[in-house]
């Protein structure tokens, strides 16, 4: 029963009260990749506080799913949705940095034709940029590999449940996570 009662504090639970009974939610997968990345290019302010850039923006060889803006720290984030925990995040993460700190004019080009602006080169603090991936879920090894203080990869899980409920939440780098320096 003690068993239970700690696998039930590990994983959240949705509950309608209707008349003060109460009843779960259901869980709703996720058909489709696209369909996480709809939702979240669709309310991105209110969901990130970013601003969307570019959906599905193509440098070099690489498909990027979503290029925001973060209007407070002057810099760049790369969006990566995964239907599943299967896929690796942190090399995917890492190649995704140095593609933007690589093509860095692209992603102002993009910026300035988008806005009609002229954001300069040395208005943007590049120390800032990030990629964050979104999933439904992540495995052990994800959530471990990312646990550094200054690694620039955040894990976010999102979850859709009957009713027109979303739940999304960061995954918090541990206390004790290292310095990657």
């Amino acid at each position: 029963m003690w068993n239970d009662f700690i696998l039930n504090l590990n994983c959240m639970q949705l509950f309608k009260n209707s008349q003060q009974t109460l009843s779960t939610l259901k869980e709703i997968p996720f058909k489709l990749e696209k369909d996480l990345q709809k939702i979240f290019e669709s309310n991105l302010t209110i969901l990130t506080q970013l601003i969307l850039v570019k959906s599905e923006f193509t440098i070099k060889n690489y498909r990027l799913d979503t290029v925001a803006f973060d209007e407070e720290a002057k810099a760049f984030v790369i969006i990566e949705y995964k239907k599943n925990n299967s896929n690796s995040v942190v090399d995917q993460g890492i190649a995704y940095l140095n593609l933007m700190l690589d093509y860095s004019a692209e992603f102002i080009v993009e910026y300035n034709e988008r806005f009609n602006k002229s954001l300069l080169r040395s208005e943007v603090d590049w120390s800032q940029t990030k990629v964050i991936f979104i999933s439904t879920g992540f495995n052990e090894n994800q959530k471990q590999a990312t646990n550094f203080k200054d690694l620039a990869i955040e894990l976010w899980e999102v979850k859709q449940f009957e009713g027109d409920v979303l739940t999304v939440s960061a995954i918090k780098k541990s206390k004790s996570a290292p310095s990657i320096k």
